[in-house]
């Protein structure tokens, strides 16, 4: 684990019988994303857009337990690898010890264009660094 983002359940993401609506897992994953690229790899989206971006281009997920109102959920956010233009994510929710969700995720760096585009070098020279353990 690279990151670790923390997360209560609120009830704007508990559906009527009070567990998490799973779209709302997307976006606590987008939000610990967010966190990740402004305090690990300071690379904050404010200061990103809008030149570039970085888009989710795909994401597999397993639901193994469900979560409820209250709950305190830390998202571990593991960097697996850096490509020319993309960035695979695996993230992990857990409460009290128990896996809630476990989720696969490809990033895309893209322009101004909306086209992929290299990752800048310093923000490319700070994830190897996290890789390596450095950070």
């Amino acid at each position: 684990m690279h990151f670790r983002f923390l997360q209560k359940v609120l009830f704007k993401h508990c559906d009527p019988a009070g567990i998490v609506f799973y779209p709302r897992y997307f976006e606590m994953l987008n939000d610990a994303v967010e966190a990740m690229f402004s305090d690990l790899l300071d690379y904050p989206f404010e200061e990103m857009h809008p030149e570039a971006g970085v888009p989710t281009a795909q994401i597999e997920i397993r639901f193994t337990a469900p979560s409820r109102h209250g709950d305190a959920l830390a998202l571990d956010v593991t960097i697996g690898r850096i490509g020319g233009s993309s960035l695979g994510l695996e993230t992990r929710a857990i409460c009290a010890d128990e896996t809630r969700f476990e989720a696969r995720h490809t990033l895309v760096h893209v322009g101004a264009t909306g086209r992929p585009a290299r990752w800048p070098d310093p923000l490319r020279a700070r994830v190897e660094d996290v890789l390596e353990g450095a950070a």
